[in-house]
């Protein structure tokens, strides 16, 4: 069972995530709380994934996603917000957001976003992918400086999720088991040296790899 904490100061919002979890077998509902000064405070550790606000009372879901990934450094975090602002995206990506959606993802899509982070991902709503690719094609110098040794079937897998392709489109796409994509991806975290797929879209993108 995953593990799962909300932080999210909206009450109706909060409330209908939490009904989402408790109804399902596949999660463990920890905690729900309705600012990041009480989520700093009293988080557990004990979760897996923490569905993380931006704006709320106090200090704000960007400014705690260092604060949370310093205190439990094994906690992944997505963000759950309306903001889709460039601002926004670039700086929960660097502060270390393991995922970043939109409110109006339908509970489907969540649960496949918790899914596919725990099994190493970056999930992402599609406009976000979009944005963060032309975001830091616009704003990051092209220079290629190291290959890393990736090699050609690994580079092709990272354009795909720099494009924002999932483990599932991945697979369909190259006529490969989701499991070699995952193993793949592995590998491409291991020499990037990176641990979610948007800091491995901010390097890649940094250092001239795509």
């Amino acid at each position: 069972m995953i593990k799962i904490s909300i932080i999210e100061d909206h009450a109706e919002f909060r409330t209908a995530l939490e009904s989402l979890f408790k109804l399902s077998s596949d999660f463990e509902f920890i905690a729900s709380f309705s600012s990041a000064n009480e989520a700093i405070k009293h988080l557990s550790g004990r979760e897996d994934i923490v569905l993380l606000d931006i704006q709320m009372p106090g200090v704000s879901g960007i400014d705690a996603l260092p604060v949370l990934k310093n205190k439990f450094p094994d906690l992944k975090i997505i963000m759950l917000t309306m903001f889709e602002d460039d601002t926004s995206i670039m700086k929960a990506i660097l502060n270390g957001a393991n995922g970043y959606l939109l409110k109006k993802s339908n509970p489907n899509q969540i649960i496949e976003a918790i899914n596919e982070c725990m099994q190493g991902g970056a999930p992402m709503t599609g406009s976000i992918a979009n944005k963060v690719l032309n975001l830091f094609k616009r704003h990051i110098p092209n220079n290629q400086n190291n290959d890393y040794s990736l090699t050609k079937r690994e580079f092709e897998i990272l354009n795909l999720l720099i494009e924002g392709f999932d483990n599932q489109m991945i697979a369909n796409k190259l006529f490969i088991s989701i499991q070699t994509v995952r193993n793949h991806i592995r590998h491409i975290y291991e020499k990037l040296q990176v641990h979610s797929k948007s800091q491995a879209v901010v390097k890649a993108i940094r250092e001239g790899l795509i």
